[in-house]
C-alpha cells in the first residue's frame, strides 16, 4: 500500500508544480488555488507512505520521479526545449530511482 501512496504523492506533486506554471505568478485564480490543494494531497500521501517506508528511499524516489515527470510535462505540454543533455539527465534520474528501489528490497 505504501507504494500506492508514494505514487499518488508523486502525481499530486507534479500536478501542483504544473499548476504553479499555469497560475502565471498567482495571477490566475483556479491554478493558484489548485497549487495548495495538490501539494496538500501530496504531503498527506507522502506521510502515509512513510509509515512503512524508509525516508531516504521514499523521499529520493518522490523527488527524483517528480523531477523527471515535471521535466517531461514541461517539454510536452509547455513546449520547453529538449536537448540531449536534458534527456540523458532524466535517464540518470530514473536509473537512480531504480537503484534506490532495488536497495530497499530487503526492508
Amino acid at each position: 500500500m505504501q507504494w500506492l501512496y508514494l505514487g499518488l504523492a508523486i502525481i499530486a506533486e507534479v500536478a501542483g508544480t504544473t499548476c504553479m506554471k499555469l497560475s502565471q505568478g498567482f495571477t490566475k485564480t483556479l491554478p493558484s488555488i489548485l497549487i495548495f490543494c495538490f501539494y496538500g494531497l501530496c504531503f498527506v500521501f507522502l506521510t502515509m507512505a512513510l509509515k512503512k517506508m524508509e525516508i531516504t528511499t521514499a523521499y529520493a524516489i518522490w523527488a527524483g520521479l517528480g523531477t523527471a515527470l515535471i521535466t517531461i510535462v514541461s517539454i510536452v505540454w509547455f513546449r520547453e526545449p529538449a536537448n540531449a543533455l536534458k534527456i540523458i539527465s532524466i535517464g540518470l534520474i530514473v536509473l537512480g530511482v531504480i537503484g534506490l528501489r532495488l536497495s530497499s528490497n530487503g526492508h
